[in-house]
């Protein structure tokens, strides 16, 4: 007989059909440098300064401001012989470094691989060898571990570039293993200019995304810049659908890992529309008191932050708070406040 199987569901947000792509969108190099044109004095990336170990107020990178680091960056990338379609390592908390780093990437045609804490040491050192990895950028206090394992992946890594700036002996340390080290401002300086931008294809390889590999090795999954184009046009209907789609005056606090898609989806959104993103230091300790100096309009979040709000706000005043479902935009205009 006929294998049994039940119904077709369609979400209700599609129930006149499958959404269309866009035409002139290519990969998600297009949303940036099409947002570059059209809001270039706005903010686009922000960190808080610190100044004597304390936190002031963030400091904001404008779209046009960005685009000239990316364009450095990638310029330095292409001189280090790094071809459309090798693949490039991200490590580190979200900050503008690894935005700028994943644009760069974006610009050239290469396919930039997150790497994040809770893969664990051997899981790293297998995924710099298993994709191939030529360039590592990563916070400098990352590179200590690294170099530890850096003996075990040299068939493919050329250089390793800090977020930030790189001790002499740390330095020192990794090219005695034949690899190079540069300080961000340092790499940004080494490429020459050009002219022209690789073309980007819809189905040309964006990223490739590790699981934690705990039933064996990790899995690599692999997204392309259709799919990451997809879920920026499908984040901007759903938001038309049922709240306010984002614009050029909304700010977004980016503290979900960006190793993961659901950051990199909405950051590329808010990207998108000229919209602006501030990142928090990196500490959950601090997370809220980062939300109330930068005062987003856009907040997403998982249950588990949700819950470790509402029970924050329980213990402090008795509110009526709703339970949140899973990956929960919630957006605010502070000043009603």
């Amino acid at each position: 007989g006929r294998p049994a199987a039940g119904p077709v569901y369609r979400s209700i947000y599609a129930k006149d059909g499958l959404m269309r792509l866009p035409q002139e969108i290519h990969s998600p190099w297009d949303f940036f440098s099409g947002a570059v044109k059209k809001y270039p004095k706005n903010r686009m990336l922000g960190r808080r300064q610190v100044s004597d170990g304390k936190a002031g107020d963030y400091v904001w990178q404008t779209y046009e401001q960005v685009y000239q680091k990316v364009i450095q960056i990638g310029a330095a990338i292409r001189g280090f012989g790094v071809k459309p379609g090798a693949h490039c390592a991200i490590y580190g908390s979200n900050c503008p470094e690894w935005v700028m780093a994943m644009q760069a990437c974006n610009s050239q045609g290469i396919c930039y691989v997150p790497l994040y804490d809770t893969l664990g040491q051997n899981a790293v050192e297998f995924i710099l060898d298993h994709a191939e990895i030529s360039i590592a950028f990563m916070q400098e206090s990352k590179i200590k571990s690294i170099a530890s394992i850096l003996p075990k992946c040299t068939a493919h890594i050329k250089a390793i570039v800090s977020f930030g700036d790189v001790p002499i002996e740390l330095k020192r340390e990794v090219e005695q293993l034949g690899v190079s080290c540069f300080s961000w401002e340092e790499f940004s300086t080494m490429g020459e200019d050009i002219q022209e931008l690789p073309k980007k294809q819809k189905d040309d390889i964006c990223t490739i995304m590790y699981t934690s590999g705990t039933t064996g090795e990790p899995k690599g999954v692999i997204i392309t810049n259709r799919a990451i184009v997809a879920g920026v046009t499908t984040t901007e209907h759903l938001l038309q659908l049922t709240d306010k789609v984002v614009d050029e005056y909304d700010s977004y606090f980016s503290y979900l890992p960006l190793a993961h898609i659901f950051d990199q989806v909405i950051g590329n959104y808010c990207i998108s529309k000229g919209a602006s993103i501030g990142f928090w230091q990196g500490d959950i300790r601090y997370l809220m008191e980062d939300v109330q100096v930068m005062k987003p309009t856009i907040f997403c979040g998982v249950p588990r932050v949700y819950d470790r709000i509402y029970t924050g706000i329980m213990q402090t005043s008795i509110v009526v708070v709703p339970k949140f479902p899973p990956y929960c935009v919630l957006r605010h205009n502070w000043g009603i406040l």
